[in-house]
Formats: C-alpha cells, sequence, structure tokens
C-alpha cells in the first residue's frame, strides 16, 4: 500500500498559509509530524533487522532501491512495546535527503496547524523526550505534541545505518 489517500493528498494541495501536519497515534497520545517532510505512508512490513543498531531501529526496508532505516516510535520515546497490527503503519520521512521510516500506532489525519491554535509549553526538567518537541496545538479539541523530525531522526544513526548495508 503506497501512500497518501485521496484526502491527504486533497488537503495537501489546498492552498493556505498554516502549515500541515500529519497526525499519529502512539500509546493513546496524539502526534504530528510537517507534511512537508512526509514521502509516504505505507503499512507495516518486516523489515531486515541489523545487529548493533541502537535499540529503537528494528531494521532496514528496501523501498524501490533505497534502503531506510525503520525506527519504532513507541521505543524511541520509551513507551511500552506493543506488537503490530492491522493498524500498525509505518510514515517514511525525509531528513536532510535521508529517508527513515517511523512507526507509528495509526495515522488519524492532515491537520492545519495555525499560529492561535498552537499552544505554549511550560518548560520541566527530566523529560528525556523534550528535544524531540517543536510544541502544542490544539486543533479541533484535540491535544497534539508536534515533533521536530530534524531531532528525533538522529543523522549519525542514519549514517550508521546505510554504511552497513
Amino acid at each position: 500500500m503506497h501512500t497518501m489517500t485521496a484526502a491527504i493528498a486533497e488537503k495537501t494541495s489546498a492552498s493556505g498559509a498554516e502549515p500541515l501536519y500529519l497526525a499519529f497515534s502512539l500509546n493513546n497520545q496524539d502526534y504530528a509530524v510537517p507534511i512537508t517532510q512526509v514521502q509516504e505512508i505505507r503499512e507495516w512490513s518486516r523489515v531486515t533487522p541489523l545487529p548493533n543498531s541502537p535499540h529503537y531501529i528494528k531494521g532496514v526496508l528496501n523501498l524501490r532501491g533505497t534502503i531506510v532505516p525503520i525506527i519504532d516510535m513507541r521505543l524511541r520515546f520509551q513507551l511500552v512495546e506493543k506488537d503490530y497490527d492491522a493498524f500498525t503503519v509505518i510514515v517514511v520521512v525525509n531528513v536532510r535527503d535521508r529517508l527513515a521510516g517511523l512507526v507509528v500506532d495509526t495515522v488519524s489525519d492532515v491537520l492545519r496547524v495555525g499560529p492561535d491554535e498552537r499552544c505554549t509549553m511550560s518548560e520541566f526538567e527530566g523529560q528525556a523526550n523534550r528535544p524531540f518537541i517543536e510544541g502544542l496545538a490544539q486543533v479541533d479539541g484535540q491535544l497534539l505534541i508536534l515533533l521536530d523530525v530534524q531531532r528525533l531522526v538522529n543523522p549519525e544513526d542514519l549514517a550508521t545505518v546505510a554504511g552497513s548495508s
């Protein structure tokens, strides 16, 4: 199953100044990444594990001739591991001209996030995932954690995985 549905493509091509985000869930919490960094959405498929990879990298996938590291977002965020099911998808993102796949529980929608929908985030100590968070947004009654894909997908990990293929 390659990809973006007609609804996503329609929302993506619609005009508007507010940035678009792809919303997904992990452990019943809503997250979002900028749609401009999403290359495609794929159903879960088996990956080839690589030895000596970080624990959150499940392996690699050959995507039309490109080796793509697959990152389990539950493990990346130190959440409880879950068996993959029919709703599990891989969101393929482009980070500095390299592809990475993010395994998420389910993808929900593409949303516009205007400046008035963004929430200020209080500072708090000891939160391991804080560097990955761009901010928060309240959209249609849904509180989203907006992720910084550039920080989330460690370029050194991508280079290590790409070098071993």
